[in-house]
């Protein structure tokens, strides 16, 4: 039952997604839309609460449980993030807003992006470690929590894959071409994380 809330969750966040968009942007009902993508968290309150429910009710802790742990944590980390992508994109295309920001590619900003980066994909793991930590103490010494253990330790591994790839940007900085910047493609998406699926 889990998985498949975790499943409906995800296409719940995008059709809320799509939808608090196309009210603000399509159809100019802007509150409309706003309240729409202001329901976004309770998605991962009812995941959070269904999940601490099955434990309550003497559930064996398993991978099921620790894949909630990370979906709730990966929202929280990249939620925003993608939320903020798809809305420049829609304002552009049907507001007449701006074109998106897209990231540097070259130097120390570049660098800085990709902390920005690690950051947002850190503390998606980090919040999924604490609540995997709350999972463990609330099922107790009595339970097999190796499963959850073992999510706590692919999250520390993102965490460390993300770290490396930042500081790489910043030990060898790419660097602008001779001949100027590379031409900007008009379309085309942005190298940046979005919510994990």
């Amino acid at each position: 039952m889990i998985v498949t809330l975790i499943i409906a969750c995800e296409v719940a966040f995008w059709v809320l997604l799509a939808a608090g968009l196309a009210f603000r942007y399509v159809f100019r009902m802007p509150r409309l839309g706003l309240a729409l993508l202001l329901c976004e968290p309770l998605l991962e309150i009812v995941l959070f609460a269904v999940t601490a429910t099955d434990l309550r009710n003497g559930a064996e802790p398993d991978w099921r449980h620790g894949l909630a742990a990370v979906y709730i944590g990966f929202t929280v980390g990249l939620g925003h993030s993608t939320i903020k992508w798809a809305d420049a994109r829609v304002a552009h295309r049907f507001a007449g807003g701006p074109p998106a920001v897209r990231p540097p590619k070259y130097g120390r900003a570049r660098a800085v992006h990709e902390w920005k980066v690690a950051g947002r994909w850190t503390l998606a793991a980090l919040v999924a470690v604490a609540l995997l930590q709350a999972a463990v103490r609330y099922v107790g010494g009595d339970g097999d929590t190796g499963s959850l253990r073992a999510w706590q330790q692919r999250m520390l591994f993102v965490v460390g894959v993300n770290v490396v790839i930042a500081a790489s940007y910043t030990l060898f900085p790419k660097r602008e071409p001779k001949g100027g910047p590379e031409p900007e493609p008009k379309d085309g998406p942005e190298r940046e994380p979005a919510k994990m699926d």
